[in-house]
């Protein structure tokens, strides 16, 4: 063989390595970025309420009933506040003290009734706060707050409606009084269970199922030092998902910065200059 062909031969050779590598180099690159397959987890089977069970979830409703009108909740809030004040009014002969208690009975009224929020798409105050994954803008939807304190109560009740009725309320329970020990999802949800039974865990929450209604005890302390039960009419659930899904905004695209550092090699440093035209974007506003 002659010297030449010796070469090309080796030449050939060589490059078919290289190819070889190249391409298993990319296929390793390609299979080490391929995102892990997403593991579906069944929801926890567990056993239903029973009768002395269901009756202490019932409780959590209070005096209201799912498709009651806002009305209608103001008007039962109405008379349970004039209740409890006429009888602090009646322990006392002081006119002034008397005169006072009305006037504080009618600022609390007044302060429900002010509390009326529609969800018309403009930010609120409640679209950050411990209610804020409970509503959705432009899906007719309200709600009413009201500040439970009677019996040594320190809550929140959260009154949401849907195209004019009753289909949710959500307790914030402060956790003030905790120590810091008990200040813990783990330690609130053994609470709710010693008095309602083992709950099913879904998404993070404890759930019990009843026909009539769904309670849900929920981990708030993260953000709002606070956690929540959850109460809602089953029945309305799957159609109000719906509706919010129809009536999503849309989605925002990508952060280009993120995208450009998901595509580095692990441990590779990010050069913002080799980046400046998506830097400017950002920065610009896309302009």
């Amino acid at each position: 063989m002659s010297r030449l062909v010796r070469l090309a031969t080796t030449f050939v050779i060589g490059l078919g390595l290289a190819l070889g590598a190249s391409t298993a180099d990319a296929a390793k690159a390609k299979k080490k970025k391929k995102p892990p397959a997403k593991v579906v987890k069944k929801e926890e089977k567990v056993a239903p309420p029973n009768a002395e069970q269901k009756k202490a979830l019932a409780e959590l409703m209070g005096s209201f009933k799912f498709g009651m009108s806002k009305d209608e909740v103001l008007t039962q809030l109405t008379k349970s506040i004039d209740e409890r004040y006429a009888d602090q009014i009646k322990s006392t002969n002081d006119v002034y003290t008397q005169d006072k208690l009305r006037k504080e009975k009618n600022k609390e009224v007044t302060r429900i009734k002010q509390s009326y929020t529609e969800f018309l798409g403009k930010k609120t105050g409640w679209d950050v706060s411990v209610i804020d994954s409970e509503f959705a803008h432009n899906t007719e939807e309200s709600m009413l707050v009201y500040w439970e304190t009677q019996g040594g109560k320190n809550q929140r009740r959260f009154f949401f409606f849907h195209g004019g009725e009753l289909w949710k309320m959500f307790i914030a329970i402060d956790t003030k009084s905790l120590a810091d020990d008990q200040r813990n999802f783990a330690f609130f949800r053994g609470l709710m269970e010693a008095r309602y039974g083992k709950g099913a865990t879904i998404e993070g929450r404890a759930v019990w199922k009843v026909p009539e209604f769904e309670v849900q005890a929920v981990d708030k302390m993260a953000f709002y030092g606070a956690f929540g039960l959850l109460i809602q009419n089953p029945s309305k659930m799957k159609a109000i998902a719906e509706i919010r899904a129809a009536n999503a905004p849309a989605k925002k695209d990508k952060d280009q910065i993120i995208e450009v550092i998901k595509e580095k090699p692990d441990g590779e440093k990010v050069n913002l200059d080799e980046n400046k035209d998506a830097v400017d974007a950002i920065i610009s506003g896309g302009k």
